[in-house]
């Protein structure tokens, strides 16, 4: 301060013949005292004239104060209604950015709001996710660790413990706070802690001998010497926080080299005693060995005091002082006046000026440039830009603490681009070059989720695997995501995967087999055509029509045929071909059937005297009523195709993990009076050939027929039950089976024991055997 304010005075550009003065008050780190001293600087520290005199007493225009917060919200409450500025430079808390609190405060150091969110930026940077908190029982701490807790929550960060303590506790508080640091799980200590209480607490920590945790400190410690080269450095070797940017400022240590006691006797006193362990001869009964000889030198020690490198806290008072000079060069109206070739500045209303509302003014709208080009401005708060270098503490070679920038935080830049880290490496923990793991839980793969732990916080929790049909595809996913209706999660529960299209085709074992059947029935009918047709003229084949045999035997190659149309992808025209084939050809079939089973009852009706009947029931009329039979059904499957045709569709109703590709049956009303007709004729045909199962003819067909019909019957009853509830491509394999074994039924029952007496017993194939009446047992 004293160095910038000399600077200052000896410049010609800032507030030319006006000298800056000062008065220092030492607060000795209590409340009450910083009080008493802003309230003498306030009320004047001169003396009136003369007895009631109404001159008003001088009065600072600025306060620079004070290095820790709980002193500085004192000091700003104070003086905050009387418009006299505050300037700290290393006053953190939060709660000093409160407009409405503290109107007239500024600082040049960084809020701890910024710096709370970078410590939880970094934390979450590193995954750590389980810590533990500590803070001094001041406002800077507390402040400070409550916009942490609140930030690490928005960030998914959770706080194992926190624990609050002064450096004038008892033993006993401190004691409890390291055991709960020994118990805890958590491997990641944040301190926001003022450097005198880290000293108490590490002392305690040190006699313990607890090692292995990675602290990360705030700003008040981490780049605090006397900390890192105290007999507890081994326990904080690797400690990363932030940190006030490096500075320089030229001309300090020239400055600091070439002070003098007596320059300022009571000022320097304390320093040079300390420095050069002698006393001063201005104090008596001192021994003569003791005192200062008086050519000491400060150029000749090396110390703290000398080192000008870490210039952090240094260069912010520097800041505030310059930033009070120049806004009393403003509201000193300083200006240039030109006298001919020379250049003069003075400044006007420099005496009897003394308005700090008007420097209090001036600095809410201050913006300049140090004399090592760094930029110094306020925001509507008071608070400057936030920028902290990362510090990392790493052993030199001497053995000694050394502190490693490896990263840079602006608050000022795109949340993505905030913290940023240099290529240096990062010495962790007990010197181990990995960084270390402090997490509740591990962390849950891709394929599960995280499911809470009851009474824990949200960091603890368990890993449950996502449910059929769901994936995650991200580690600590919270939820899983169900997969689209024709997707399906794979077996790590990762990635949705196209689902399984199933549906009766031609290459597996059972479409094969049903095919086999299939081809197996055609040339079995073609067979049956063949003897017949060879044995044409032989009664047992004219018997009873042969032009409804043909037509029978037709009719089952095409029932034969119609199944090969269930097998296969389903496709539109496969669809509409399969049921309209299907129920066409079966009722084909069937009036066949019906219309050889008039045929035999109507022949023995017409032997009985006077009747006549068989003239209606000729081969003409037989055709025709197969044509008209058909045609209904015909009839029918054109109304069904084009109200509301079958069409092929995915049901993914059945079966979550596949899709059954399978024809939609559009109008069900419209298939089920398609079967509704053809089980109406089988049933007709069934009681006729019943009624004429006894009639008296050595070859009764009716016979044949009414099996064949109950056969048919009993197949499609017991389709019906099996093609509601089979599953998937079972429902088109029921389907098949059912034509199979009734066309089966039908061409055995009726034509087999035809062909048994054509090629085997051909002596019963003449027309005394057929015409025979069979005996009468």
């Amino acid at each position: 301060m004293l160095f910038a304010i000399e600077e200052i005075n000896n410049r010609t550009d800032i507030l030319p013949s006006v000298n800056l003065g000062y008065t220092i008050y030492d607060s000795c780190g209590s409340v009450e005292m910083a009080v008493r001293a802003s309230l003498s600087l306030v009320n004047g520290h001169g003396k009136n004239t003369a007895a009631g005199s109404c001159t008003r007493p001088e009065t600072v225009q600025a306060i620079i104060a004070e290095t820790s917060s709980t002193p500085t919200i004192a000091i700003s409450a104070t003086v905050g209604p009387l418009h006299v500025p505050v300037i700290s430079h290393f006053a953190t808390c939060a709660c000093l950015s409160d407009r409405k609190k503290h109107p007239s405060f500024f600082r040049t150091i960084p809020s701890d709001y910024y710096q709370s969110r970078a410590l939880v930026k970094l934390v979450r940077h590193f995954g750590w996710t389980w810590v533990g908190a500590l803070c001094s029982n001041n406002d800077y701490g507390n402040n400070g660790m409550n916009t942490f807790i609140n930030a690490a929550k928005e960030e998914g960060v959770c706080v194992e413990f926190s624990a609050v303590f002064f450096r004038t506790d008892p033993r006993e508080v401190i004691l409890k706070i390291v055991e709960t640091i020994k118990t805890s799980s958590s491997k990641v200590i944040v301190a926001f802690v003022s450097y005198s209480d880290m000293e108490v607490l590490l002392r305690e920590i040190a006699l313990q001998n607890i090692t292995g945790l990675q602290w990360i400190g705030s700003e008040s410690w981490i780049s605090d010497m006397n900390i890192a080269t105290a007999e507890w450095q081994h326990i904080l070797r690797g400690s990363m926080g932030f940190a006030i940017p490096k500075a320089k400022i030229n001309g300090l240590e020239k400055f600091l080299i070439k002070l003098k006691p007596s320059f300022d006797a009571d000022l320097y006193k304390e320093l040079w005693e300390t420095v050069f362990e002698c006393i001063l001869h201005t104090q008596v009964n001192v021994e003569k060995k003791d005192i200062c000889k008086g050519n000491e030198s400060l150029n000749e020690v090396q110390n703290q005091y000398t080192d000008v490198s870490e210039l952090q806290i240094a260069n912010n008072v520097y800041k505030a002082v310059y930033a009070v000079a120049y806004a009393l060069d403003k509201t000193y109206s300083c200006s240039t006046k030109e006298n001919g070739q020379e250049h003069t500045i003075a400044c006007t209303n420099a005496t009897n000026n003394h308005q700090p509302w008007k420097v209090l003014s001036e600095l809410k709208k201050l913006h300049f440039f140090t004399t090592t080009n760094e930029e110094v401005y306020f925001d509507e708060n008071g608070d400057p830009a936030a920028r902290y270098d990362l510090l990392n503490w790493q052993q030199g070679k001497d053995g000694k603490t050394v502190f490693v920038k490896v990263g840079f935080y602006d608050a000022s830049l795109q949340a993505h681009l905030q913290l940023s880290f240099n290529n240096i490496t990062i010495i962790w923990a007990h010197d181990q070059h990995q960084v270390p793991v402090s997490v509740c839980s591990e962390s849950c793969p891709a394929g599960s989720r995280k499911a809470v732990q009851k009474g824990k916080p949200v960091c603890c929790y368990d890993c449950i695997p996502c449910a059929e049909g769901e994936i995650s595809n991200l580690t600590d996913s919270a939820t899983c995501m169900k997969c689209p209706p024709e997707l399906w999660s794979n077996y790590k529960k990762d990635k949705c995967i196209s689902k399984l299209v199933e549906f009766l085709s031609f290459e597996e074992i059972m479409g094969i087999i049903l095919v086999l059947f299939s081809l197996l029935g055609i040339c079995f009918t073609m067979g049956i055509t063949v003897v017949f047709f060879t044995h044409k003229d032989t009664p047992i084949v004219r018997a009873n029509n042969s032009e409804l045999s043909f037509l029978l035997l037709f009719s089952l190659t095409l029932c034969f045929l119609c199944s090969l149309t269930f097998i296969g992808q389903p496709s539109e025209w496969s669809c509409m071909l399969r049921h309209t084939a299907f129920g066409i050809t079966f009722v084909l079939c069937i009036s066949c059937v019906l219309g050889k089973t008039i045929v035999v009852l109507m022949a023995f009706r017409a032997t009985l005297p006077g009747k006549n009947i068989m003239k209606w029931f000729g081969p003409a009329q037989q055709r025709l009523s197969v044509l008209a039979f058909t045609l209904i059904q015909v009839l029918i499957c054109v109304l069904w195709l084009t109200i509301s045709p079958p069409f092929p569709y995915k049901n993914m109703n059945y079966y979550k993990e596949k899709i059954i590709l399978e024809c939609n049956l559009g109008s069900v009303v419209g298939f089920w009076a398609v079967l509704g007709y053809i089980g109406f004729l089988s049933f007709l045909c069934f009681v006729l050939a019943f009624l004429a199962r006894k009639l008296p003819d050595n070859f009764n067909e009716a016979k044949l027929i009414a099996f064949s019909m109950l056969i048919f019957c009993v197949v499609w009853i017991t389709f019906i039950p099996a093609y509601v509830s089979s599953p998937g491509k079972f429902t088109v394999a029921v389907e098949i089976f059912a034509i199979l074994a009734s066309s089966f039924g039908l061409l055995i029952c009726i034509f087999l024991p035809k062909c048994y007496i054509i090629i085997l017993k051909p002596e019963k194939n003449t027309k005394q055997q057929i015409m025979s009446k069979a005996q009468v047992k």
